[in-house]
């Protein structure tokens, strides 16, 4: 009877380390907390962690999560939000970011999309209102080749040149192009800028570093994570973005316009280095959801 009572309690005891994906994906929203993430980022990464490492959708997770976790899903998880806890962006973790209602692959290589960039491609189309219009366009310091390609996708008799300085970025541009079935009218090619990129555009867009360098440390981890050559640009953050201005026009054909991001409080700036540029005009600073001017949209006259 001895015996019993105590093989009783051992299963007892073994029943109670059953896990559900749930119990494992609290205890992460935990860690993740006391890692000093904000209440938001925790939920979100442990939940997203989860469905990566499962291969769940969101609808599944919901559905099967008070279950007892798969075989094998405990450790890959635990080490996936071990690198989140570390502040490792969770786009690297997972591979891909939303962006434009597309998935794009990201890496180390290239900067995460971010939602404001969208103005941009919403700049873009409505400055190109013709959907099967032939236009040409480039993109500057492509990236991930976000912007080509959701250019690309939404406008098909559009050839788009993407240019960047890195080999490994244009190398994951050139993926999410063959993803989203652009590639045809997506050309990479490798530049400084439009340093050796032939021919005159309708459009030029660009997404180009704009940090100033002294400012690395006020920066969030996961941001310091992305690459520098992406980030950063001179004492005032601006290098890269006078470049393109002085550039562009010579670039650009008779009503072409150009359209770039830039950062918080650099409008002033803007204004001036485009006002500075005789055959640019300045059409608009464009806004995000915050109010904070981020895009300026210019015209070459």
């Amino acid at each position: 009877m001895r015996f019993q009572i105590a093989d009783f309690r051992f299963q007892i005891a073994d029943l109670r380390t059953v896990f559900t994906v749930h119990d494992r994906v609290a205890a992460a929203r935990r860690q993740l907390r006391d890692a000093h993430l904000s209440s938001a980022e925790a939920d979100l990464g442990a939940r997203v962690l989860a469905q990566h490492v499962l291969g769940w959708t969101t609808a599944r997770f919901l559905t099967d999560g008070g279950a007892p976790e798969p075989d094998g899903f405990a450790a890959p998880y635990a080490a996936a939000v071990a690198r989140r806890a570390s502040r490792e962006p969770l786009p690297y973790i997972v591979g891909e970011r939303e962006f434009w209602g597309l998935a794009f692959e990201v890496s180390r290589d290239v900067l995460i999309p971010r939602p404001e960039t969208e103005i941009i491609v919403e700049a873009a189309l409505e400055l190109s209102p013709h959907v099967h219009a032939p236009i040409r366009i480039a993109d500057v310091g492509t990236g991930s080749g976000c912007l080509a390609v959701a250019i690309a996708v939404e406008r098909p008799a559009a050839s788009v040149v993407a240019i960047d300085i890195s080999d490994a970025a244009l190398a994951v541009a050139r993926r999410n192009a063959k993803r989203h079935r652009v590639a045809d009218r997506v050309e990479l090619r490798r530049a400084d800028l439009l340093t050796g990129v032939e021919g005159e555009f309708d459009l030029i867009v660009a997404n180009l570093p704009y940090v100033r360098d002294r400012d690395t440390s006020g920066l969030q981890p996961e941001v310091r994570s992305e690459p520098p050559v992406a980030l950063y640009a001179g004492p005032d953050g601006l290098d890269a973005i006078e470049r393109l201005i002085a550039d562009a026009p010579s670039r650009l054909r008779s009503g072409g316009h150009l359209v770039f991001e830039f950062g918080c409080g650099q409008d002033v700036a803007i204004e001036q280095l485009v006002d500075g540029r005789a055959s640019l005009t300045l059409i608009e600073l464009r806004r995000d959801l915050q109010g904070i001017a981020r895009t300026a949209v210019a015209r070459r006259t």
